[in-house]
């Protein structure tokens, strides 16, 4: 699993696995849950990953629906 985002934005992250479950790409968000931990404040980002085999695939289209900026280093 290769990271893709990381954000604090869950909308943005929405958005990006939305665009991904449309393009058949498979991902895993995780830390969606750590707000329990937090106090629900937003404080702690959540992470998308999609497998190893898949990133290039999904930054291309990450960067064509222009999510690129959000994109972490590969």
């Amino acid at each position: 699993m290769r990271e893709l985002l990381r954000s604090n934005d869950i909308v943005l992250i929405s958005a990006v696995a939305a665009l991904l479950d449309s393009a058949g790409i498979g991902h895993l968000v995780l830390d969606q849950h750590m707000s329990v931990m937090e106090g629900s404040i937003g404080l702690l980002p959540r992470r998308l990953l999609v497998e190893g085999d898949q990133e290039d695939r999904a930054r291309a289209l990450l960067n064509q629906a222009g999510f690129g900026a959000a994109l972490v280093d590969g």
